[in-house]
């Protein structure tokens, strides 16, 4: 069973929806995104506790706080490299970023290699189905520019400003 509900969002951003298996969060994404077509809309939609859960949590983000909890989700589908970047992308703490570069570059030296491509990474940061939550919209592109995101570049430039960054404004992580 896959229920829905819909997340209305402060002014300036797209509305978003949230999927569920009944249990536990499956789904969340930008109203009208690239990122919809993963997801069902055709579904019954309902309000569940994880649902709730959820909206509490976005309340909270959405007011500019980090908030103090996870929602409970699962992400399907995961292959043990799409593991590696969504645990990097969850690494990446609240009003900072690290590029697609940084990424790829953490997982070659984990794993004794001399090179990982940076667009791999990207294609795993764009397949992740739980939107801000497994934040995707902190992974910017190599001279820091807003590229690549599935919930649109508006959504996330005004997630970024809301966590008191702009790309602009975050120095490089330095490789170590």
């Amino acid at each position: 069973m896959v229920c829905k509900c819909r997340y209305k969002t402060p002014q300036g951003f797209d509305d978003m929806w949230m999927n569920s298996d009944g249990d536990v969060l499956t789904g969340l994404w930008f109203e009208g995104s690239r990122g919809q077509s993963k997801h069902r809309l055709d579904c019954e939609e309902r309000d569940l506790p994880v649902f709730r859960e959820t909206r509490r949590w976005l309340d909270i983000y959405f007011s500019g706080r980090q908030p103090g909890f996870t929602p409970r989700y699962r992400i399907d589908g995961l292959t043990p490299f799409r593991r590696e970047v969504v645990d990097a992308m969850l690494a990446i703490p609240f009003g900072e970023t690290a590029t697609y570069g940084d990424i790829a570059y953490a997982l070659a030296k984990k794993h004794g290699i001399a090179k990982m491509s940076a667009q791999a990474v990207g294609g795993a940061v764009g397949w992740n189905p739980i939107c801000i939550i497994v934040p995707c919209h902190r992974v910017v592109g190599a001279n820091r520019s807003l590229v690549g995101y599935g919930g649109g570049i508006k959504n996330k430039a005004g997630l970024l400003s809301l966590e008191g960054r702009s790309s602009s404004q975050v120095p490089p992580r330095t490789r170590s």
